[in-house]
């Protein structure tokens, strides 16, 4: 009876094959070599693949059938074991296919993603965005948008990749596209790498350094490791034709994931499956790996209003707590330093640990929030730059743009203490018992005239303590410098936005009179940090002698060259939240920021 059983088994499964008859019954079933697949020789990966996704699916539709937990005492539990034993037969084992999502867990992450009432058009904005390379050679090293929605997913690993092909070029490459700035001689290998790294990094970074989820499509996944690149874009394609992913149920029906603890085989699974991240699910693939990896609970207690979806709408675009979660592997929805205390336990989360990679925004120029000194300042300088629809990516190629001179240092150490005592959630005043604790620990001594003007309201805004200490003396704790080159810096930064619509004019060109191909665009800019603290001054046309505070080092008196006129654009105010005396000039268009 047993034997009739199983050889039903068999038949079913080959008839849930597409294309495939049924075999004839054997006597018994065919000899294998120990862990080879229960296969012939001259089967084809196709054939293997159907088989088994007709387990999978014969699996799930028995233990369906058992109802209960009780249920699962009865046949069905014996049901299940011959579905199993069966994958084990077809090589299921050695492939790998994942964990299958609870229905609960399905839903809850679909319904934290998009909401209850999400429409079409951002699903489709979500599940059409792979994470692919450019092809232009003067943007290689960038990741490519095509529409609105996904951009703060991509421009967060956008940020770590550049992490590794410009501050790890030994473990990539021995190039020097980084000293001279030619990403066109980076290698394809070199790229995959730093992806796969960055993608890597990420994914602990949001598990706490313990663990990585990776989330792939079962529909797809089985036979993408060993073949050829062409049969890996065949298979990919055609498993992605008509797929949708409309609810959790969609999610538990196709979606599949590992969990690992060792970072080697992380690494290995993402570098199998970036085929699968190349394809047109690939941004929301990568995000809900992010998710599952700091685990769907943790991140909506992370956040301060969980019922609200992290895709916002009505265009589809990812929160702060998206682009967050990627940078510091915690879903908070602020930028500020720690958190701020409302009372009566009430708390509004911050960014509570040092980044790699960092973050600015425009909204920060306009008053709306106030970014803290970890994305302020990360270990590299890379940062996201978010504006009200957008997010791109900032980069220096000399980590010495964040080192601090004697005026930035000291401003850091006044604004510290400054903050210290800001009770209003980043508005930028303090009381007067803290303003007198502020003037103690910096040791800066006001005359009587100007602390009383400053006390005269009661509180203390920074702007017009900031203006004093400007016009203070250095001897008295101030920072007006007779030499004027205390704060005297000049630097590149280089800009990439890679939505694909953000080469306005140099990179659109026809192709057979053809619509003009939109590029993504890369754009050098010079900034200047002047060395004295208003543009008038550093604008006026005064030779200044160096000094004894000067910075040349043969002792000769030296001038201040006149700059060229700042030019603008909304990036260079975002510039100005990092240094806020920045001067910017670039050749060409202004940088995008939308």
């Amino acid at each position: 009876m047993a034997d009739q059983e199983e050889e039903d088994l068999r038949i079913a499964l080959r008839m849930s094959m597409q294309h495939s008859p049924p075999e004839p019954k054997r006597s018994k079933p065919r000899d294998t070599p120990a862990g080879a697949p229960a296969v012939s020789p001259d089967e084809s990966p196709r054939r293997l693949q159907r088989e088994l996704m007709a387990a999978a699916a014969e699996k799930r539709m028995l233990a369906a059938k058992t109802g209960s937990a009780s249920g699962l005492a009865g046949s069905g539990l014996g049901s299940v074991s011959k579905v199993e034993k069966k994958e084990k037969e077809l090589g299921v084992e050695s492939v790998n296919l994942g964990k299958e999502l609870s229905q609960e867990e399905a839903k809850q992450l679909f319904s934290m993603v998009f909401g209850t009432e999400v429409s079409k058009d951002i699903l489709a904005q979500w599940t059409n965005q792979g994470i692919r390379f450019s092809s232009d050679p003067e943007t290689s090293m960038g990741l490519v948008q095509h529409e609105g929605g996904p951009c703060g997913v991509l421009a967060a690993i956008q940020a770590f990749v550049l992490k590794y092909i410009l501050f790890s070029p030994d473990e990539l490459s021995k190039s020097q596209f980084v000293a001279s700035n030619n990403f066109a001689s980076l290698t394809e290998d070199a790229r995959a790498r730093a992806l796969v790294r960055s993608m890597g990094e990420i994914l602990f970074l949001c598990g706490d350094n313990k663990r990585a989820a990776v989330a792939t499509l079962s529909v797809i996944r089985q036979k993408v490791e060993g073949s050829e690149d062409g049969l890996k874009e065949e298979i990919i394609g055609k498993a992605l034709e008509g797929l949708s992913i409309e609810s959790g149920y969609d999610l538990q029906t196709i979606l599949r994931v590992d969990t690992y603890t060792s970072q080697a085989s992380a690494l290995q699974r993402l570098k199998e499956m970036i085929p699968i991240f190349q394809s047109r699910m690939g941004a929301m693939l990568f995000l809900i790996s992010a998710l599952l990896s700091r685990g769907l609970d943790s991140v909506q207690d992370d956040r301060d209003d969980p019922s609200l979806p992290l895709v916002t709408a009505p265009f589809g675009h990812a929160s702060q707590e998206i682009v967050n979660l990627l940078l510091c592997g915690q879903a908070v929805p602020n930028v500020f330093d720690e958190r701020i205390d409302l009372g009566g336990g009430m708390f509004l989360k911050g960014i509570s640990r040092n980044v790699e990679v960092g973050f600015l925004t425009l909204l920060e120029s306009l008053n709306f929030c106030k970014v803290g000194q970890y994305l302020k300042c990360p270990r590299w300088p890379i940062w996201v730059v978010g504006s009200e629809s957008h997010y791109t990516v900032l980069f220096a190629l000399d980590i010495t743009v964040q080192d601090e001179n004697e005026l930035e240092e000291r401003e850091s150490q006044i604004r510290k203490a400054f903050d210290a005592q800001d009770q209003s959630g980043g508005g930028g005043f303090i009381s007067v018992e803290g303003f007198h604790q502020v003037l103690k620990e910096t040791s800066i001594k006001l005359p009587p005239e100007k602390l009383d003007h400053l006390c005269s309201t009661g509180f203390i805004v920074w702007s017009e303590f900031w203006q004093v200490i400007l016009d203070l003396d250095k001897s008295m704790g101030g920072l007006k410098d007779s030499s004027g080159l205390m704060g005297k810096k000049v630097f590149d930064l280089f800009h990439f936005n890679g939505i694909a619509k953000s080469d306005l004019n140099g990179g659109q060109v026809t192709s057979g009179g053809e619509t003009p191909v939109q590029r993504p665009r890369l754009t050098k800019l010079r900034v200047s940090v002047p060395p004295r603290w208003t543009p008038e001054e550093f604008m006026a046309d005064v030779a200044l002698s160096s000094g004894s505070g000067g910075n040349d080092s043969s002792g000769k008196d030296a001038e201040v060259a006149k700059p060229e006129p700042s030019q603008h654009a909304p990036l260079v105010d975002c510039i100005k939240t990092r240094w806020p005396r920045a001067i910017c000039n670039w050749v060409g268009d202004p940088p995008s920021i939308v």
